[in-house]
Order: structure tokens, then C-alpha cells, then sequence
């Protein structure tokens, strides 16, 4: 359910806000939820009565929102773009 080390490391390196950047930025932290949001959407397709996996799908997609609304609050642009490249909403 949860992303490898070598996947992790691969998103924030892609999602990066600038080259001393190790993950720190909310951009990356994003791409980061938003993986771990789909494989764990993957689970519980296969497992629906799993209810602590449930809440923490929640806890992720609550935790993502308000990163989304800060990076859109500052720069409008990056919202539109990083959302656009992460494939979620609109």
C-alpha cells in the first residue's frame, strides 16, 4: 500500500520546487500523497470493508486538499500546472 523508497525519491526529484529541495516543498509533498492515495485507493477497491484503511485514505486526501490550497493561495500558476501533471481534479 504504501511507495517504495526508490519511487518516493523519483517523485520529489521530478517535483522539486528548486535544486536544494530534498522533499521539503509542498509540490513534491503533493506528488508523494497523491501516490500513496492511489495505491491505497487501489486496496480498497479489492478490500471495501477495511475501515482503518479508510480513515487513513481520508487523513491523506485532507492532507493533500490543504497543501493544495496553500500552493494556490501563493502561486495560482503552480496550482494549475501541478495538478494538471499529477493528473487529479479538473
Amino acid at each position: 500500500m504504501s511507495i517504495t523508497k526508490v519511487k518516493k525519491t523519483e517523485l520529489i526529484k521530478t517535483y522539486k520546487s528548486s535544486d536544494s529541495d530534498n522533499g521539503g516543498s509542498a509540490e513534491s509533498q503533493v506528488a508523494v500523497l497523491t501516490e500513496r492515495i492511489r495505491n491505497l485507493t487501489e486496496h480498497m477497491k479489492k478490500m471495501p470493508k477495511d475501515e482503518h484503511s479508510k480513515r487513513g485514505l481520508l487523513v491523506l486526501v485532507n492532507r493533500r486538499k490543504k497543501l493544495l490550497a496553500y500552493i494556490k493561495g501563493r502561486n495560482p500558476e503552480d496550482y494549475e500546472s501541478l495538478i494538471k501533471k499529477l493528473g487529479i481534479r479538473k
